[in-house]
């Protein structure tokens, strides 16, 4: 008979449980991407058996939706205190440009181009992907029209050009990862393409 007593195995909470199953996938996503997400991937980062991942997240596709929205929303809420320490709405623009490429947030990039190619098969993550599209949105539309009011941007469309601006900086990142060659020496440009948009001075957009 051995004299080791086998070690008593820990019952847990079942919230407790799904919230560990979603907090390995999140970090398994942060490092590898969402593509990296599977049920035996997700269970070997979390340290249980595959049954039991099913258990709690039987929906794979929702589970990804899940991890996506978190890792974005935590992003958004990063760039929302950066952006609010700016000052004035010029500032503020400056920042955002600044901090979205300064190579710092390059896995949540791949995050963001996996969820657009992804989303094409899983409904849960298009709609994940629209949603946390559209609060990028309004937060560029809100500096844009905070600008306008203070006189120091002329846009006719704020809403619109909130859009272009998003669209340019996502493809820059995306294909600056793909060259593995960082985006920061880029950011000056795309401040001067940004001053164009909002109709600002020349030099009024720092990044």
């Amino acid at each position: 008979m051995s004299s080791t007593a086998s070690r008593p195995r820990t019952r847990k909470a079942p919230a407790e449980r799904a919230a560990e199953i979603v907090a390995a996938a999140t970090a398994l996503a942060r490092d590898s991407g969402l593509g990296a997400l599977t049920l035996r991937s997700v269970a070997d980062r979390a340290g249980v058996a595959p049954g039991l991942v099913a258990h709690y997240q039987p929906s794979m596709d929702e589970l990804v939706a899940r991890v996506y929205t978190d890792l974005v929303d935590a992003e958004v809420r990063d760039v929302k205190r950066v952006v609010a320490a700016a000052g004035d709405p010029a500032a503020q623009l400056g920042a955002l440009i600044g901090t979205l490429t300064d190579g710092a947030r390059d896995d949540l990039t791949v995050v963001w181009v996996e969820g657009w190619a992804m989303a094409r098969r899983s409904d849960p993550l298009a709609a994940a992907v629209r949603a946390q599209m559209e609060r990028w949105q309004r937060l560029v539309e809100a500096i844009i029209t905070d600008g306008c009011r203070a006189g120091v941007f002329a846009a006719s469309e704020p809403a619109e050009v909130a859009w272009e601006l998003i669209g340019l900086i996502d493809g820059l990142n995306a294909q600056s990862l793909a060259r593995g060659a960082g985006a920061a020496r880029l950011a000056p440009r795309m401040a001067r393409a940004a001053e164009a948009l909002v109709g600002a001075a020349p030099g009024t957009i720092v990044a």
